[in-house]
């Protein structure tokens, strides 16, 4: 029993599942994951968006693809950057 109980956190027992080479969730450490807010059918400033976030350490990056244009283009983008999609 500790000083103060309201402050212990226990940490929820989730599955792991991977996205690429990162581990997410079980006793994986915490990843930097952010996401896109440029349209994905810009190929060329969502590509330049993920190769800055992979600058700045992040491990993850989330598109949405809301249409049809959007997926099509996201193949292209994969293509073009080593981060996890």
């Amino acid at each position: 029993m500790s000083i103060r109980p309201w402050r212990d956190i226990t940490r929820k027992k989730t599955k792991k599942i991977k996205v690429g080479n990162v581990s997410i969730g079980g006793d994986s450490p915490i990843s930097v994951q952010s996401m896109t807010n440029t349209p994905t059918t810009d190929i060329e400033a969502t590509v330049k968006q993920i190769k800055d976030l992979e600058d700045v350490g992040a491990d993850l990056v989330r598109v949405s693809c809301p249409d049809e244009d959007s997926a099509l283009a996201l193949k292209k983008i994969t293509k073009q950057v080593k981060l996890p999609i």
